[in-house]
């Protein structure tokens, strides 16, 4: 049977209000960056907003993901591409948009600390209550056991696609595959949206 997370779609203004909240609290630490590093994809959108609401003009990129498809919760953490730039004697704040596991922010940092900045912190819109790494900053914390695959604004298409394909081993149809999302998941979308992604799902 299909696997089925239960699942918490992010709005803009919960972004919002997290960059928000994390912006706040480097500024009452006087801890502000002259780089920010983003984790592609998932923590890039977040790197830009935080480097808007800090002033930081310098923002570098570096992937470390996960292997496996949405909701997939275990697997070793990879770097796939390096820094895109030199960070070396810069004061540094690597970003990304959740620690789950915390396996990737916690590879990022490391090998973010091997390119010789003068400081390194880390930040993270949400973080799971023990994960492996606990980022400097974070605006929520979600306890481990109400755990749900969060469907951010910038992967909802990416995951639509993922959630949708697995419910249509449970009963074909969109309609039937709406019911699912919303049954199964908590993810009530657009009859719509799933038209859209029908001829994408993988098969």
């Amino acid at each position: 049977m299909a696997e089925l997370p239960r699942c918490r779609r992010a709005t803009w203004n919960d972004i919002d209000a997290w960059a928000d909240a994390i912006a706040a609290r480097v500024r009452a630490a006087g801890a502000l960056p002259e780089t920010i590093v983003g984790l592609t994809r998932g923590g890039w959108v977040p790197a830009r907003m935080l480097a808007d609401r800090l002033g930081v003009k310098r923002l570098v990129s570096l992937r470390a993901q996960h292997w496996g498809v949405t909701a997939t919760r275990d697997g070793a953490a990879t770097l796939s591409e390096g820094l895109s730039g030199p960070i070396r004697g810069e004061t540094v704040l690597v970003v990304d948009d959740i620690t789950d596991t915390g396996e990737s922010l916690r590879l990022a940092v490391d090998h973010v600390r091997g390119a010789g900045p003068r400081r390194t912190e880390s930040a993270a819109l949400l973080h799971i209550a023990g994960a492996s790494y606990v980022p400097t900053y974070y605006a929520e914390e979600l306890r481990r056991e109400a755990w749900a695959w969060i469907v951010f604004p910038w992967n909802y298409w990416e995951d639509l696609r993922s959630l949708a394909a697995r419910a249509a081993e449970l009963g074909a149809g969109l309609d039937a595959v709406r019911t699912t999302l919303r049954e199964r998941c908590g993810l009530d979308v657009p009859r719509a949206d799933l038209e859209r992604v029908a001829g994408e799902m993988p098969r």
